[in-house]
């Protein structure tokens, strides 16, 4: 199973020769990791990983997810129920069942991403099967018990230079405040993610909202949920907070006047919510969103489109969160032109799109990235951070928006021991398509070198204003 060296570079000699040096060229550089959902505990308390399937299996959506499509039920895999009914908790038990359907990962980058963790953390260069799972499982194990193998300790290891976790609006950032005072010199940094407050359509809108707004004492007004936002986004940037993220249904957004959003407003926080009023309160909210970023400079995220918890069953049994996501055809152009027109010639905002919906990519991102001051195009996200999808991606948008209207890449994962593979996947892929531009004569080698580590470096680090 040992990594080949020239994985992910083209099959093509010429190309994959020019793709090597590109590559040893980028290798080394730092991670920035501008995104992410990785766990501000664990930098705080700097606590051993307890065992290899709550660090592998459990809180990974895409093990979960196929392993859920071949009949396997999330209560196997220790996932816990809303209504407390007893599951698996036995972890040698689940790394077994994981184990014993390992192959259903042939292809996927979740393979990947698990064996580069596997031989570049861990020295195990054998494929984890049925027969070996107790032998790898009590490896993993021992080596887990060492102080190298602590979340600070890795986070050296990794090279990582600075880390963004993703936080509630309501969240105190108590784990933030503890690193900070630790003296630790490692940078873990929250970003700001307001949907609980935002979105209406949510079981949970009411109690956050009254939540919210008790913890910064405003009123329950427009004006007073306003205010009550720029003093949480005051408190994250405050620790450390470059970014706000948004990950709303759609891309919708809304310019209201004063009088018109004081009475949305109003409807929204009386129950039940109509659904367009759910969809316009969040079209105008990433409107205001974009005023405060001018304001105070914190970097705006949209990650629009995903069908969230699409299997009922699912979502009633383990609530948010659980692996059944599904992309959604998404619009761009129609959908952002009330915040554009308000301000996407302000080149204060930086407002960072994403999709679940490759068919915008050449369509409408790339053509509105490589016009608007104000907006950069995100990674490939999600299902598509792949080797596949990173190559569509640069084929796609390139032409329209080059590659300095794009922010490099984030890893956007909740997979500790992922991070490093997930860059170095990207790094290759990035280096693989400048390769076939050197070797078609459409750039040349030198520039190639500047490209890749900006695309690799620079762009997240100047984005994110890391």
């Amino acid at each position: 199973m040992a990594l080949n060296p020239d994985r992910l570079l083209p099959a093509e000699a010429d190309s994959r020769a020019i793709a090597r040096r590109l590559f040893a060229s980028v290798e080394k550089l730092p991670i920035i990791s501008p995104h992410g959902h990785t766990e501000p505990s664990w930098y705080a308390t700097d606590a051993a990983f307890p065992d290899p399937a709550t660090l592998f299996v459990k809180p990974d959506h895409y093990i979960c997810r196929m392993l859920y499509s071949q009949g396997i039920p999330l209560e196997q895999l220790g996932i816990a129920r809303l209504d407390g009914t007893a599951v698996e908790t036995d972890s040698r038990t689940i790394w077994r069942l994981f184990a014993k359907h390992w192959p259903l990962f042939r292809g996927t980058p979740s393979r990947l991403w698990f064996e580069h963790s596997l031989e570049s953390v861990f020295g195990i260069t054998e494929r984890l099967s049925e027969n070996n799972a107790d032998r790898l499982y009590d490896l993993i194990s021992e080596k887990l018990a060492t102080p190298e193998m602590r979340p600070r300790a890795l986070y050296d290891r990794f090279n990582i230079e600075v880390i963004s976790t993703t936080d509630s609006a309501n969240d105190p950032l108590t784990h933030h405040d503890a690193i900070l005072s630790s003296g630790w010199h490692g940078r873990v940094v929250p970003a700001y993610r307001p949907d609980a407050v935002v979105d209406a359509s949510r079981p949970d809108f009411q109690s956050e909202l009254e939540k919210f707004i008790e913890l910064t004492n405003n009123p329950m007004t427009y004006q007073g949920y306003l205010q009550a936002h720029r003093n949480r986004r005051a408190y994250f940037k405050a620790r450390g907070a470059t970014s706000t993220d948004h990950g709303h249904p759609t891309a919708q957004t809304a310019n209201l006047s004063a009088g018109e959003a004081e009475a949305l407003f109003e409807r929204i926080i009386k129950q039940p919510v109509k659904p367009e009023d759910a969809e316009l309160f969040r079209a105008q909210m990433l409107t205001e969103m974009a005023r405060m970023s001018i304001d105070d400079g914190l970097v705006m995220q949209i990650h629009p489109g995903s069908y969230r918890n699409h299997n009922p069953k699912i979502f009633s049994a383990f609530g948010f969160d659980k692996g059944a996501d599904i992309p959604n055809q998404t619009g761009y152009v129609k959908e952002l032109k009330p915040l554009l027109d308000a301000h996407g010639n302000d080149p204060r905002l930086t407002l960072i799109l994403f999709t679940l919906d490759e068919t915008a990519y050449s369509r409408e991102l790339a053509p509105l990235a490589g016009h608007y001051p104000a907006l950069k195009l995100g990674p490939a996200w999600w299902f598509h951070d792949s080797p596949e999808g990173i190559r569509r991606y640069r084929e796609l948008t390139t032409e329209s928006a080059g590659f300095y209207n794009t922010v490099g890449f984030n890893d956007d994962t909740r997979a500790y021991l992922s991070i490093p593979a997930r860059h170095d996947m990207a790094r290759r892929v990035d280096c693989a398509f400048l390769a076939r531009l050197v070797a078609e004569h459409r750039l040349d080698e030198e520039e190639a070198y500047e490209v890749a580590h900006d695309l690799s470096y620079r762009l997240a680090k100047q984005a994110y204003k890391l």
